[in-house]
């Protein structure tokens, strides 16, 4: 039976059908060079699926009927093909059924029809027969295989599909009979389809890999354009003509289909062409015909194809290409231009915006290489690359390339083609090496490019301005995706000196507008974008240079701040190289003199954010706009260059001639102006030096000089122990820099860029004439103390030197003054003057050090970091020589506050003596109204638990109106001859003006001067003078005034306290450190470790956070008082004082014993006290009889259950565990002595046992380890006598078997 429709197809169709359903975007056909011709159809784009038909329902007994019917179908040629479908249908069911009425009576062979499985029957057909025999067999089983997902199963079916119809078509063209094979059992064929000369399985197979190319299962289109395309190739029976007309026959779209069954005919359709196209057979046919009409024929009907649909376009044209591949020129020329369909497309593809007319013309052009006017306006005339780049002609074929979107987020085809064209395969990277090298070369004209790359350079501008930024960044999302990939395109063959036209001002501002929302659509294509360029950037410096000014130049340096991330730092930090740091130094220093090239271009409206917005538009931007875009480029140049060298690792010669590029070009964009011209030459440094036109603005001035002594601070830290083995001159940046700094002077047409007072200029030339005669004292000292001392004090020379010109008219006299420490540090040089202008009596003059010290504290308040580290540098290496009177002007500093000064007495005495005064803590009342305190014995073990607030400043606020003795009683106007800086400060208090600023500058005063004191500590730990340091800090700490200052000021005085006193390693000694100072604070830090927690009324009003950190500094105060005890009894231990001289110290802690006892308002934790006898057991000795006296007679029970810990803690160290007899007869002596106050001890405890079961429980535990000892060292017997009857009964009684068993030991 033949077939009507097309949905009336053999069972064998139906098998390759699914009834899923899934859309259908695009059809893309694979390009793959298979020699051997396995070529397969792909679909990129879509998601193939199949449409929803109704399957035949074929009885199984009718199947051999329904083949033979397809066998016998008579030859259509004759049909003309103007006739309408319908009509067309009617003509092939009457000649089918003439036909078979004709074999029927002319033909007696009648066919065995079998009741079998389909399957097997379908692999056990035979394909005809012959006058010798049957034909071979043909297992039609294998297309089932042509579907499948995997690629190997295909190419395998395919190549034994083609293998077994080449052996079946062979067998049938040398049968003598032809007619025996066709009149028997046969598949599905028609013998006028135009197939006549093929074998009927052959036939049958062309119509079945046909429709197959329609089928939406799995892989089918591919498996079976695969077939088609090597069975074509390989049968030349097969004429193409009759598979052209087949393709259109079978794959028909009729008005009964639906989309879903229209897409899969058309897509069926595109795959049967491609492969005809890839087969070569048509190639073939112009061989052997010149005039054959095939050719155009395929293109039109291709062409038409395309047409249908939109997505069917750019396949199409790839198809169309495939065969232009294969075709000779003059064949391209005589049919493939010829054909009408291509003709229209090229005549109409520039208005209609057909991206594929615009590949076919390019693609063809490429080809023929011959110019022809067929191509219209969508080729210029005559062809050239750089006239197909033109603006004119972009603009005319611009709707092409913005048309090509629609096949997002695949590029089209076109864009591969079109770079290839606009940057042909030329060397690049020998290109960036000349570039890299040529930028390099100094004071040297630059090369003139070739006309090639001049002309390649413009070609790619004018691509840029006119598609990318002209058009495709102004339209739509999907346009600026485009053009983001078109750059991606770009970037692996462009050369970095073509970098600035693919990051252009418009396209740099279009990438800082998206990144800088990160909801925006275009938010992850922008973060490819830049991910791509760092690797395109890679490890080359001439390309990380080039993308590093483009992406600044074109943002106003803002680049990272706005989009928030961290492209360009990354960029800058991963320079590795000498010359890659060199190139970018060079090209730094021409952005920021060459003011040509900053962009001020405004953003455009459609790209414009808020941040871009406030430059405003290009008509309200004056020259104060300009100039101020200007100096954000200017300021990150200086701001970068020192940059450069936090992550570089050079050997040290080669960083050292980094840095003096950085050096000399922030030394003269920052000290120096040309006054006359712009370039100036010094013949004697043999360079040439540039200022912008326009010159630099004082801010920019200013931040050179900072980024200079940055630089030279960080050379300072970096050379550490200083060495001359290679000559000052070659390894010292700031003796590199003095030396510059006076040869500029010395040019005639150079100047400082401001002027100096009178007083400004003389010290700037004696910090000039000093720091060079210490250059010249250095390089004659021998490595040492000295010669670090010259060093650190000529690179504070060169801080202050540049402080001068920072600050005009505040450091003159800190500079002559300076002048004069060193004159007098170093006078065994030539350092003093011969003129005897400054002469030095040393004997009327203060000492140097305090003389020094004064300067310092002068300096720190208004000096930069870099200034604040030489000081630091220098202190550190004349700190062995401070005076106490130094050290107590800069501990007063520490001290002071803004507080208004204390009203005293008249008869009120003011003594200086700080030891008198630490801490400044008084005499609690020893009694306290348990009422108004709230506590009792049961309150005290959760004291730090309560939940009240409580007055933790307590004890800073107990200060006595004294407590400032150091400063000698002076009020605000003694103060200003003290120091200028501090007197400015009181002034501001004083006139109610600026007292925040007047407060913040006063603690960063502080902060400068801790850093000092750091220093000091840190060189002399075991400095008497340690303990005057630590007093004065302890002082300040527990001051309330210092947290509500300044949180971090508490906090650094507590980090010096803790690491450079209290676990320094080491700590004062010698004779000159007084057993009296030292009992005096530690009688101090016991009481203020001892603090009680007073309650407020007013506790309620707190806020919990105030309320925790005011908990917080209380602990923080008792941790201070508890490691200042351990840390002074340390010190007292390591002076060896005799039994006698430490009564004293052994009377404090009998009085805070008693205290501890006696009276509730002691807070003293007993896990401090057992440390202090668990570190110094001499203590506990000398303790130990009165601490079982008071132990014995407490009347609180909580501190008697507590105090066991500490008697335990004494037993231990009293007590000998050895074997040595010696010492166990000693512990048995001492324990002995203190036998009856330790059993009236355990009386007391046996007598009054506690109520609590917690309580109870450490009073056992306590007796157990007493009985223990007092059994080893047997004295059972010695302490049975001591206890009275009644407390044996009580013994016996709460003890129970503990003391039981203890009297057994005896008996």
């Amino acid at each position: 039976m033949g077939s009507k429709k097309r949905s009336s197809n053999t069972v064998e169709e139906v098998e390759d059908l699914d009834d899923k359903n899934t859309n259908t975007e695009n059809a893309n056909i694979e390009h793959t060079n298979d020699e051997n011709a396995n070529i397969e159809h792909t679909n990129d784009e879509n998601a193939s699926a199949n449409p929803s038909r109704k399957k035949m329902k074929k009885d199984k007994n009718k199947e051999t009927e329904t083949l033979d019917g397809d066998a016998s179908k008579a030859d259509l040629s004759n049909i003309p093909s103007s006739m309408k479908p319908m009509e067309r249908r009617k003509k092939r069911k009457a000649l089918d059924k003439e036909k078979q009425h004709a074999a029927s009576e002319n033909k007696e062979v009648k066919t065995t029809k079998k009741d079998v499985d389909p399957k097997v029957s379908e692999n056990e057909k035979q394909m005809g027969a012959s006058s010798s025999g049957e034909l071979p067999k043909f297992h039609i089983g294998v297309f089932k295989d042509l579907a499948s997902a995997d690629v190997s199963v295909r190419e395998a079916a395919v190549e034994g599909l083609v293998t077994e119809l080449q052996e079946v078509q062979k067998a049938y063209e040398v049968t003598e009979n032809k007619e025996l094979v066709e009149g028997g059992l046969t598949l599905e064929a028609e013998k006028d389809d135009g197939l006549n000369d093929c074998a009927p399985s052959v036939r049958y197979a062309v119509r079945r890999l046909v429709r197959g190319a329609s089928s939406s299962r799995e892989c089918a289109r591919q498996g079976f354009a695969l077939g088609l395309t090597v069975l074509v190739g390989t049968v030349p029976s097969i004429k193409v003509d009759s598979v052209l007309k087949l393709i259109v026959d079978l794959l028909e779209v009729s008005s009964s289909m639906k989309g879903q069954d229209i897409r899969d005919c058309l897509l069926g359709r595109l795959f049967a062409y491609g492969a005809l196209a890839r087969s070569g057979r048509l190639t073939e046919e112009w061989t052997s015909d010149h005039n054959t009409c095939l050719i155009k024929e395929f293109t039109n009907v291709v062409l038409s194809l395309a047409a249908k649909k939109r997505y069917l376009q750019e396949p199409a044209a790839a198809i169309i290409l495939e065969l232009v591949e294969k075709l000779p020129i003059e064949a391209v020329l005589n049919h493939i231009l010829e054909a009408s369909r291509l003709r229209e497309w090229f005549e109409g593809g520039a208005d209609a915006g057909n991206p594929d007319a615009l590949l076919l013309a390019l693609k063809i052009r490429q080809k023929i290489s011959v110019d022809s006017e067929m191509f219209g306006k969508i080729l210029p005339h005559p062809f050239s690359p750089s006239r197909l780049f033109v603006s004119d002609h972009l603009s005319s074929i611009i709707n092409c390339l913005k048309e090509s979107t629609f096949c997002q987020p695949r590029i089209h085809s076109v864009w591969p083609v079109l770079v290839n064209i606009l940057l042909p395969d030329i060397v690049m990277q020998a290109e960036d090496v000349v570039s890299a090298s040529n930028s390099l070369k100094k004071h040297k004209k630059s090369r003139k490019s070739s006309s090639s790359e001049e002309e390649i350079a413009k070609t790619i501008q004018c691509f840029c301005e006119v598609v990318i930024e002209g058009s495709l960044l102004l339209s739509s999302h999907d346009r600026k995706h485009l053009a983001f990939d078109i750059l991606l395109l770009l970037l692996p063959r462009l050369p970095a000196s073509f970098i600035q036209y693919a990051l252009s001002h418009k396209i740099v501002q279009c990438l800082v507008d998206i990144l800088s929302t990160k909801d925006s659509w275009l938010y992850k294509v922008a973060q490819h974008f830049l991910k791509e360029l760092s690797d395109w950037v890679g490890n080359d410096d001439v390309r990380r240079v080039a993308a590093i000014v483009a992406l600044q130049k074109n943002s106003n340096s803002r680049f990272d701040s706005i989009t928030k991330t961290k492209t360009v730092k990354a960029l800058v930090t991963e320079f590795k190289t000498e010359s890659g740091c060199m190139l970018f130094i060079q090209s730094l220093m021409n952005m920021f003199v060459d003011e040509g090239n900053v962009s001020e271009e405004p953003s455009d409206q459609s790209q414009t954010t808020d941040d871009n917005s406030e430059m405003g538009s290009i008509e309200d931007k004056d020259s104060n706009g300009a100039m101020a875009n200007s100096d954000f480029l200017k300021t990150w140049v200086v701001e970068s260059l020192p940059s450069i060298l936090k992550h570089l690792k050079l050997e040290p010669e080669a960083k050292f001639r980094v840095q003096k590029e950085i050096l000399k070009f922030l030394a003269v964009q920052g000290l120096f102006s040309a006054s006359l011209g712009s370039e100036v030459t010094s013949f004697e440094l043999q360079e040439k030096f540039k200022w912008p036109k326009a010159a630099a603005s004082s801010a920019i001035c200013r931040m050179c000089i900072e980024q200079i002594q940055s630089l030279l601070a960080n050379a300072q830290k970096i050379e550490g122990l200083h060495s001359l083995a290679s000559g000052l001159e070659h390894s010292d940046l700031g003796s590199y820099f003095m030396r510059f700094l006076g040869t500029l002077r010395n040019i005639p047409s150079v100047s400082l860029f401001r002027s100096l007072s009178d007083e400004d200029e003389k010290a700037f030339e004696k910090l000039q004439e000093m720091e060079t005669r210490l250059s010249r004292e250095e390089k004659n000292c021998v490595i040492g103390a000295e010669a670090n001392k010259l060093h650190a004090m000529r690179y504070l020379l060169t801080q202050l030197l540049l402080q001068v010109l920072l600050r005009p008219g505040e450091f003159s006299e800190a500079a002559s003054e300076l002048v004069i420490c060193c004159k007098k540090a170093f006078a065994a040089s030539d350092l003093l003057d011969s003129s005897g202008e400054e002469e030095l009596d040393n004997n009327a003059d203060p000492k140097l050090m305090d003389v020094l010290v004064d300067t310092f504290l002068s300096l720190l308040p208004q000096s930069s970091t870099s200034m604040r580290s030489a000081i630091e540098q220098v202190f550190k290496y004349f700190c062995n020589d401070v005076t106490n009177d130094g050290l107590l002007r800069m501990l007063r500093v520490i001290k002071k506050d803004l507080k208004p000064p204390r009203h005293r007495e008249e008869g009120s005495e003011d003594d200086g003596d700080d030891d008198e005064d630490f801490l400044g803590i008084e005499e609690e009342e020893e009694e306290m109204d348990e009422a108004e305190t709230g506590e009792t014995g049961e309150d005290e073990e959760q004291t730090d638990n309560s939940e009240a607030v409580v007055e933790v400043e307590e004890a800073g606020k107990e200060l006595p109106d004294d407590s400032d003795d150091s400063d000698g009683g002076m009020d605000d106007d003694a103060m200003f001859r003290m120091d200028a800086y501090l007197a400015q400060i009181f002034k501001d208090r004083k006139n109610q003006s600026g007292g925040e600023t007047a407060q913040s500058q006063l603690v960063l005063f502080k902060l400068r001067v801790l850093s000092l004191l750091e220093v000091y500590l840190h060189e002399n730990p075991a400095e008497p003078e340690v303990l005057m340091v630590y007093s004065n800090l302890a002082r300040a700490f527990i001051n309330p005034q210092t947290v509500e200052i300044s949180e971090q000021l508490g906090q650094r005085i507590w980090g010096i306290l803790q690491k450079k006193i209290f676990k320094a390693k080491d700590f004062p000694r010698g004779d000159t450190v007084q057993l009296s100072t030292l009992e005096s604070l530690l009688e101090k830090n016991l009481k203020l470790a001892s603090k009680s927690l007073k309650r407020k009324k007013s506790a309620g009003s707190l806020s919990k956070k105030k309320q925790l950190s005011m908990l917080k500094r209380h602990k923080m105060i008792v941790s201070l008082a508890q490691d200042s005890t351990f840390w002074i009894l340390k010190i007292i231990d390591a002076r060896n004082f005799s039994e006698s001289e430490l009564q004293g110290v052994i009377d404090i802690f009998k009085g805070e014993l008693a205290r501890y006892f006696e009276s509730k308002t002691s807070q003293i934790k007993s896990e401090f006290l057992r440390e202090i006898f668990r570190r110094r057991p001499w203590i506990g000795h000398h303790l130990f009889d009165f601490l079982l006296e008071k132990c014995g007679s407490a009347k609180s029970e909580f501190r008697r259950v507590e105090a066991l810990d500490l008697v335990i803690e004494i037993l231990k160290s009293v007590v000998s565990s050895g074997t040595d007899e010696r010492k166990r007869n000693a512990s048995k002596k001492i324990l002995k002595n203190h036998l009856q106050k330790l059993s009236h001890l355990i009386k007391e405890l046996a007598t009054n046992m506690p109520e609590k079961q917690a309580r109870r429980a450490e009073v056992r535990k306590f007796c157990g380890k007493v009985f223990r000892y007092v059994s080893t060292h047997d004295l059972t017997k010695s302490f049975l006598k001591h206890l009275a009857p009644e407390a044996e009964a009580a013994c016996e009684s709460h003890l129970g078997e503990l003391y039981l068993n203890f009297k057994n030991v005896e008996r």
